[in-house]
């Protein structure tokens, strides 16, 4: 019988441990933690001294009993949950469960899944440290008096399901702020002129205007742009001075999580909890060949730059084996780490070197093989000496004129033979600053090709991706890496933002709850608050603080504002605005359809109405749309339509609902037309008249004339039949999850032709490539191109051309 209980959080990690410990060990695993406050009550006792209510966590009462049965039978029950807060508050509940039942009770921490690392911790167990864990409890109640406290306010006075949190609300703050500073930003236009210069030698160059007249150039109008130029284009262009020097480019440092969770989604596009899952994975096992379940990398949930000397060993000789000596400093590179990181944690790194990407790429999915190789080169950067750049800077006169041309070329590639910047994250391609330069020495004379004049515009701030918006976290210490992923789930899933070209953009109930939250808390929505809540409970972790107090002090300004917010939070933002029905003045609600205008003067006036928001941010009122009072028979069983509002606005539906399901956009009669239109292609399942229909999304779709009886569906046909030689298949129409159309065949899986432009049905006159391409502009425009690569075929589409005008939808 096996004398040791090991217990980890995770089945996986239990599977990989348990390889490297022999059958003295039982390993168990309690899937994350065991006990939790109450999901339906408050759980914290604020008269008594802010006494947690523990309660063990629906579906978790079996492994409770499992874990306490095993632990009967040993002699030591070793707790390895995750080395950080969470697994300390983990390894607590578990070792308070366990206590009765008489075994030694020991705190084991793995920062790495290797044989030497296991069996190191194991061979040198400590106590549990109850100030990590009181830190951990710390959090837990502030979150809840703040979450269960002002969250029941939201749903009450503004919409059922929102959620106010001491992190997530500042998060959203941020980025409503960004917006506004969006708003408020007003465009400057300026110019540059580009002097395009040829030498006796090649290459061409390019040299922008940097002074005029002995002052800094700083042109704010076309005029004064072409007043420079006709000052200087007739004057003689000669070098005035050239600069060389050598410049380093240094490593980057090893990753820590929110360095890891910034470049994955820059370079890889994962979001926070993606590549915290996927790291997790990585660092608890997974299955590599014979050698079995390997932890790939280590712990992922670090703040520091630390490394071991024996993994600073091992990368030493990797790059001397892989790249020469030549790359390799003469002592390891050592990096700072942030003030109060937690230095018993290394950083994020591979736990074997050699095992290099394209050894376990086999063994890895495809997204898992992508951050595991980010996380290997980036770790051997690190340990590498740094690039040099040979910089060359040309100054060039003409008359009062003066140009500079700056360019860079890679001398050695140091860390960048491993761990290169793509193009996109540094300095684009076609900048001066990357531009080869001819070899030129003072009062060289130059030919002047052309003078480019370019009108630009300053711009605002941008938007925050999840990569800047975890560097402004982390920089104005507001939450910790641990929780970055939660928090961006957290703010998307109860839609107070929604990501627009991977950049988060808030929304109007965004802004509505941040604006209350504002005016009632404005402490829990102040940033430098927040970071100081954060600072005082890594005190308490530290030892430096009793959690109780820090709880106290924090509870003492909350339930003033708290208590106000009782009575004075209305669950409506004034607008400026005044009521067109009674001049009272318009505010901004939500309700079950999402947020809107309404009268202050509610219920005595009862106008509301739809609206959206200008460049400026000026809210701008919705028309309403002229409802003529008979609105027709529905089409389908002849009762009358009447007028609804739903989440995407007005809309027409069958008064006989829920026999009839028949819905139509409101609008002219056109418009109803267009989206349901009938068409020659008959029901396989009942044998009906299929009509062309339009969903919520503006997604054409093959639907039943005898719905709801029959609910048969199928694409949009095109018309234009497969190109596939022997096919005999049409194209339809489809969408991927993310709503951009694509073009298959219909005998798929049979046929796998796809096209991702429109289909044309003609011939390329200059290749003959049978079904051509329909790409439409911004402006309405469309261009009918050549489907096939290297033929630059294409032409305006005329109107008689294009199948979206015709009266008749193709038949199959």
């Amino acid at each position: 019988m096996a004398k040791n209980l090991l217990i980890v959080e995770s089945p996986a990690k239990a599977k990989t441990i348990q390889k490297y410990l022999g059958p003295d060990f039982v390993i168990k695993a309690s899937v994350g933690h065991v006990k939790d406050l109450p999901v339906n009550r408050l759980g914290v006792d604020v008269r008594r001294n802010f006494t947690p209510e523990y309660v063990t966590i629906k579906g978790k009462e079996k492994i409770l009993r499992d874990l306490k049965q095993a632990g009967r039978n040993v002699e030591t029950v070793y707790l390895a949950p995750d080395p950080d807060r969470e697994g300390e508050a983990i390894a607590w509940h578990i070792a308070e469960e366990l206590r009765n039942g008489g075994p030694a009770i020991v705190r084991v921490l793995f920062n790495e899944l290797t044989a030497g690392a296991i069996r190191e911790a194991v061979a040198s167990p400590r106590e549990l440290d109850r100030h990590k864990f009181e830190s951990q409890q710390a959090r837990r109640v502030l979150d809840r008096l703040v979450g269960y406290q002002i969250s029941p306010m939201l749903w009450t006075k503004v919409k059922r399901g929102l959620s106010a949190g001491r992190v997530q609300s500042v998060t959203v703050r941020m980025i409503c702020d960004r917006e506004r500073e969006i708003f408020a930003f007003e465009q400057q236009e300026y110019w540059s002129l580009t002097a395009h210069l040829d030498a006796d030698r090649p290459p061409r160059f390019k040299a922008r205007l940097v002074a005029f007249d002995g002052e800094k150039c700083d042109l704010k109008t076309g005029a004064e742009t072409d007043a420079v130029i006709e000052a200087v284009r007739d004057k003689p262009f000669k070098v005035r001075r050239v600069t060389k020097k050598k410049t380093k480019k240094s490593p980057p440092p090893p990753f820590t999580t929110s360095l890891l969770q910034q470049e994955a989604s820059k370079k890889l596009g994962f979001p926070a909890k993606k590549t915290m899952f996927i790291a997790q994975n990585l660092y608890e096992g997974v299955a590599v060949g014979s050698e079995g379940q390997v932890g790939l990398i280590t712990y992922m949930r670090t703040d520091s730059f630390r490394l071991s000397n024996e993994a600073l060993t091992a990368v030493r000789e990797r790059i001397v084996a892989d790249f020469g000596q030549a790359f390799l400093p003469k002592k390891p590179n050592q990096y700072r780490s942030p003030k109060g990181a937690q230095e018993a944690h290394e950083a994020i790194r591979p736990t074997d070197v050699h095992l290099a990407p394209d050894r376990v790429k086999p063994y890895l999915t495809k997204d898992q093989a992508a951050l595991y190789t980010l996380i290997w080169k980036r770790f051997l950067a690190c340990q590498m000496n740094p690039a040099v750049l040979d910089q060359t800077q040309i100054e060039v006169e003409a008359g009062k004129g003066l140009f500079r041309a700056s360019g860079a070329v890679i001398a050695f590639k140091g860390f960048m033979a491993v761990y290169d910047e793509p193009a996109s994250e540094t300095v684009a391609p076609n900048k001066e600053e990357d531009a080869l330069l001819p070899e030129l020495k003072e009062g060289d004379p130059l030919s002047l090709v052309k003078l480019e004049p370019a009108q630009h515009f300053t711009q605002p701030p941008p938007r925050f991706t999840e990569a800047t918006l975890i560097k402004a976290l982390e920089e104005n210490g507001i939450g910790r890496p641990s929780t970055y992923a939660s928090i961006m789930a957290n703010i998307s899933d109860r839609e107070y933002v929604v990501l627009e070209k991977k950049r988060f953009r808030p929304t109007e109930l965004g802004f509505l709850v941040t604006d209350l939250l504002l005016a009632s808390f404005p402490d829990i929505l102040d940033p430098a608050f927040t970071a100081q809540m954060e600072n005082r409970l890594d005190m308490i972790e530290h030892g430096e603080a009793q959690w109780t107090e820090v709880i106290r002090e924090f509870y003492r300004v909350f339930k003033e504002e708290l208590d106000r917010a009782q009575s004075k939070l209305k669950g409506e933002v004034p607008t400026g605005l005044a009521c067109p029905k009674c001049g009272r003045p318009m505010v901004v609600k939500s309700g079950k359809n999402g947020v809107f205008l309404a009268c202050s003067g509610y219920p005595e006036c009862r106008e509301t109405a739809d609206f959206t928001r200008d460049e400026k941010g000026r809210i701008i009122v919705s028309a309403v749309p002229v409802v003529p009072e008979d609105l027709g028979p529905c089409e389908l069983c002849g009762r009358p339509m009447v007028l609804k509002t739903g989440r995407y606005g007005p809309f027409l539906a069958c008064s006989g609902y829920p026999e009839c399901k028949h819905t139509a956009p409101l609008g002219s009669e056109e418009d109803k037309t267009a989206a349901s239109r009938p068409s020659d292609i008959l029901c396989r399942e009942c044998g009906a008249r299929m009509l062309v229909k339009t969903n919520r999304s503006g997604q054409r779709f093959l639907g039943c004339e005898r719905y709801p009886e029959c609910k048969h569906t199928e694409p949009y046909r095109t018309g234009v039949r497969c190109p596939e030689e022997g096919c005999g298949g049409t194209l339809v129409e489809k969408f991927t999850k993310k709503g951009k159309p694509f073009y298959p065949c219909d005998r798929f899986p049979e046929c796998r032709f796809v096209m991702w432009d429109e289909p044309y049905e003609g011939e390329c006159p200059e290749c003959g490539t049978r079904v051509l391409g329909i790409r439409r502009g911004k402006g309405g425009e469309a261009m009918l191109v050549c489907r096939k690569r290297g033929c630059k075929f294409s032409r305006p589409l005329q109107s008689g051309e294009d199948p979206s005008q015709a009266e008749e939808p193709p038949s199959a």
